[in-house]
């Protein structure tokens, strides 16, 4: 069966061949996070996807309290640096048009997905390499503090599309607590990526949710209503659906519209099943062409 891929109206187009995207990010049997939830995206818009597991576990942290911790597998470092130079040698490396890049399972992964991210580079140079910075949320580390440096130090210089939530933005900029949408502009135009599109924004509509999106000189906001459903895995959705939406439109402020529109239909997809993951798999149209409109409004804001 012929790969899938589909026209920017959501209809099948096989003329159009796109880029693999190479993800790498947590594995979960059980669940929609981390890769199961960024590489299925990825692949409902049409893009070939290379997965890297970098942590194996049964089900999400986020479950930990009812059904137990279970066990926790990170592959050993020369493993994993093994596989990604193994990628890298490939002679099908030309194919690849982007990397994403999620959870990691230890601080020493950081540095073999900078070597896969340059030699990408390197063959590529039009490729984009997008940095989800999974450290923590909520004032709190959920990784070691090796491990938010590593990213911040090792990753984030090559990054050309970062996604991080308010609290991870603080830990790339280094500016601590970040209480409005003027101090996450600022933050984000201190990093040295191009393109930052921040999760879990400031909404300026009661009883929604925002996406802030900062690009050279522009900022712009989204904003749908919150729904009471699983949040799990919305940040790997988001950074994974905005990479290939920005690939496949090649407009940032498009990809945040048409992103912000499929993660609040996938929510409510969720919500509506009393599902305690993100039901993907009911969710296609919406990943493909989402029947919400949400609009953007452009920010003045001026930052010291």
């Amino acid at each position: 069966m012929p790969q899938l891929f589909y026209a920017r109206d959501g209809s099948p187009d096989m003329n159009n061949k796109k880029p693999a995207i190479i993800v790498i990010s947590s594995h979960v049997a059980r669940g929609t996070v981390g890769n199961r939830a960024a590489g299925f995206a990825l692949e409902v818009l049409g893009f070939p996807v290379w997965i890297v597991p970098t942590v194996t576990l049964p089900w999400h942290p986020g479950h930990f309290a009812t059904a137990g911790t279970g066990h926790r597998i990170v592959p050993r470092i020369e493993d994993f640096t093994f596989t990604l130079e193994d990628l890298a040698g490939s002679p099908w490396i030309g194919e690849v048009g982007a990397v994403l890049s999620g959870y990691l399972g230890e601080a020493a992964q950081a540095q073999p997905v900078a070597d896969l991210v340059k030699a990408v580079k390197a063959k590529n140079p039009n490729a984009t390499y997008a940095l989800d910075p999974v450290t923590g949320d909520n004032g709190r580390l959920y990784v070691s503090e090796e491990q938010a440096v590593a990213i911040r130090d090792i990753l984030l210089p090559l990054a050309d599309v970062t996604t991080p939530n308010p609290f991870e933005l603080g830990l790339l900029a280094q500016t601590g607590i970040i209480s409005t949408n003027e101090d996450l502009v600022a933050a984000a135009k201190n990093l040295p990526t191009s393109t930052v599109l921040v999760t879990s924004a400031h909404a300026m509509m009661k009883g929604s949710i925002a996406n802030l999106l900062v690009e050279g000189s522009s900022v712009n906001l989204a904003e749908h209503r919150l729904v009471d459903g699983p949040l799990n895995g919305l940040g790997d959705l988001t950074a994974a659906l905005f990479l290939g939406n920005k690939l496949q439109l090649g407009d940032s402020n498009k990809a945040l519209q048409k992103t912000s529109a499929s993660v609040y239909e996938a929510m409510s997809v969720a919500a509506h099943h009393g599902s305690d993951e993100l039901k993907l798999e009911s969710s296609l149209g919406s990943l493909v062409k989402p029947k919400t409109v949400v609009e953007s409004r452009k920010l003045l804001i001026r930052t010291k």
